[in-house]
């Protein structure tokens, strides 16, 4: 990790990460425990290829591909920061990701001065983002997805699957960031390509110190770096649980799926009778695959962990991968781009209030039993746009007691409560082997639509929630309330204890 030094009044960091996303090298399992942020990369090409792919002889040299990295940048003019313009903006963005790029448009259709600071502004994001697409219908966002299904399947084991009547979707990266981006300009945000390496905090200003000397004075702080966490505070210590995924977009002679369904989980485990020693391991820590079908031949497949605690090491899940590719017939001919991401799950929340305001991985925003951030975040950003506006319109609030109301609408205290529950679900799922976790998944969407849409999309509140865990017990075989018992009782004790001590 990056050193972070801080002082009552000024924090000094390294490198913060941009949007949602950095590259970076995969560590092994043991140093899981101390990262606190998501990774998400794409290879880089061998020597001696030239093309934007590479070709495969057959699915067992699917590790030996490394498909070229494509840095695609927008073709927009930025206007950028002149500080002998307008010497105090009202708001810095520090990280150009979905959420920081969300908030700016926002405040600044509301007239207040915004400027936005990423190292790399221009840049298409990596990652490969799915959402349910009444999430994206909600916000507007509909022409921001380049593929949809009209429902998911859910392979519990060989012989048994579950449809989902919920239509699924693929977020076109340079579609939403290039609609972000044009808002952003035509409300008159500024940009600035640089990183922040140093904050000094005023009585009602702040001063950010970037990498290539900029000085920059704003009012109002948000940081929107994903989860490096160099400028919002933490203060307990921090264990998460990890996602850990590795996905490949790929040209292939054939698949089995359906292409009117993307497969949201498949926890089938036949592609690993060959192999006693992965086959215990991933009974004891399961994986599951993840598919978006685009046709035919080409296809978007991700290996993922759940959740564990530490997590799965990438060369394991690439293992099983390959292994389950193999198994289901899937000759990988080309691979257009691959991704490797772990997402920190659970753990503590920042430190609330405190000067810099967060949004996103930063603050502690993503789901902490399936690591979904992406919607969530763009449904908050409104919320931490208008409290910014709404408090620094006011002319009765600035400094620290700006951003504690801020943090406040950002983190209510039934926002709180939910995160606990579903901190609560993070814990049962670290202990469940694979038998487990197909019998908790085999009752999680017996349920109502309304009660398992609900808990994905982060809508169930208390006491809704107490209602849908007293629903999945009572949907759930002997085995599996003998397994939610045994198991959920201690982070059952924690989730009330932290309940009862959290007050507004």
């Amino acid at each position: 990790m990056d050193t972070i030094l801080r002082t009552h009044s000024k924090l000094e960091l390294c490198h913060p990460l941009k949007g949602f996303a950095e590259r970076y090298s995969f560590l092994t399992a043991p140093k899981f425990q101390n990262q606190d942020f998501r990774f998400c990369s794409r290879k880089v090409v061998k020597k001696g290829y030239t093309s934007g792919s590479v070709r495969a002889k057959s699915s067992s040299a699917l590790l030996e591909l490394v498909p070229e990295i494509k840095k695609e940048n927008l073709e927009f003019e930025l206007p950028l920061y002149d500080p002998t313009q307008t010497p105090v903006v009202d708001l810095v963005v520090v990280g150009g990701g979905p959420a920081g790029l969300a908030v700016a448009q926002r405040v600044s259709e509301a007239g207040l001065t915004v400027c936005s600071i990423d190292p790399s502004p221009k840049l298409i994001w990596p990652n490969n983002y799915g959402v349910w697409v009444d999430e994206f219908e909600a916000m507007d966002l509909l022409d921001c997805l380049d593929t949809t299904w009209s429902g998911a399947v859910v392979f519990i084991e060989d012989g048994k699957k579950k449809y989902l009547d919920r239509p699924y979707g693929r977020v076109n990266r340079k579609q939403l960031k290039s609609k972000m981006m044009q808002k952003c300009i035509s409300n008159g945000v500024k940009f600035h390509q640089a990183k922040v390496v140093k904050v000094i905090h005023e009585e009602t200003k702040s001063l950010l110190v970037c990498n290539d000397g900029m000085k920059i004075q704003a009012t109002v702080v948000l940081d929107a770096t994903g989860f490096s966490r160099c400028l919002v505070r933490y203060d307990k210590p921090y264990n998460p649980g990890y996602q850990v995924a590795y996905g490949i977009l790929a040209e292939v002679e054939e698949h089995p799926f359906e292409l009117d369904k993307m497969v949201f989980m498949d926890w089938r485990d036949s592609h690993l009778n060959g192999n006693v020693k992965l086959k215990e391991r991933n009974r004891q820590i399961p994986t599951f695959l993840y598919a978006m079908p685009f046709s035919s031949n080409r296809i978007f497949l991700e290996e993922t962990s759940l959740v564990a605690r530490p997590g799965v090491p990438m060369e394991d899940i690439q293992e099983r991968m390959e292994a389950r590719l193999k198994h289901l017939g899937i000759k990988v001919k080309s691979i257009e781009e691959d991704e490797r991401c772990v997402i920190p799950m659970g753990g503590p929340l920042p430190v609330l209030p405190q000067r810099v305001v967060g949004i996103g991985g930063t603050a502690g925003m993503v789901h902490p039993s399936t690591g979904y951030m992406v919607a969530r975040t763009l449904a908050a950003a409104p919320i931490v746009a208008d409290a910014i506006v709404q408090y620094l319109g006011s002319g009765r609030l600035s400094g620290s007691a700006l951003s504690a109301n801020v943090w406040k609408d950002l983190w209510p205290i039934e926002r709180r409560r939910q995160r606990e529950f579903f901190c609560f679900g993070m814990d049962i799922l670290l202990k469940l082997d694979l038998d487990a976790t197909r019998r908790f998944f085999d009752a999680f969407f017996d349920l109502k639509p309304h009660y398992w849409h609900g808990f994905l999309s982060s809508r169930l509140f208390l006491p809704e929630l107490l209602f849908f865990g007293l629903s999945l017990f009572s949907h759930a075989s002997n085995t599996s309330r003998l397994e939610i018992m045994t198991k959920g009782t201690v982070p059952l004790v924690r989730l009330i204890n932290n309940i009862v001590q959290d007050r507004e």
